[in-house]
């Protein structure tokens, strides 16, 4: 996972780079459920980045119900996702989330919809 890393100098934070990184690679299934993610150490190392900014990645990606972490073990991607409040809402809300973020970055809806489309196709 580490050699996938990349850091862009885009005004965008350097946790919400790595934080959206992360969850781009649980989306398209490069780390699975269950899996570990390296240590917050080998992370800052690995991109020359301070240690405390890995730490609010994992910790913002933690209060999302993405990952889990066991105290002398590692950090993990959550095996089950937490139960919504309502599922129609939760994913209208998300939906609402990624639309903004792909329209700060320039990403047209449509182009976004259609990889999403084509992303449930390659998903079993």
């Amino acid at each position: 996972m580490l050699n996938g890393l990349r850091l862009q100098d885009n005004g965008i934070p350097i946790y919400v780079q790595l934080r959206d990184q992360i969850l781009a690679a649980i989306g398209r299934g490069s780390l699975a459920r269950g899996a570990q993610l390296p240590t917050m150490r080998q992370v800052a190392v690995a991109l020359s980045i301070d240690l405390n900014t890995v730490q609010r990645a994992y910790a913002e990606l933690e209060r999302q119900g993405v990952l889990t972490t066991v105290r002398g073990r590692g950090s993990f991607v959550a095996d089950v996702p937490r139960a919504p409040r309502s599922k129609r809402k939760d994913t209208q809300d998300f939906a609402f989330k990624i639309a903004a973020q792909a329209q700060a970055q320039g990403i047209a809806l449509g182009d976004l919809a259609a990889a999403l489309l084509e992303l449930a196709k390659d998903t079993p």
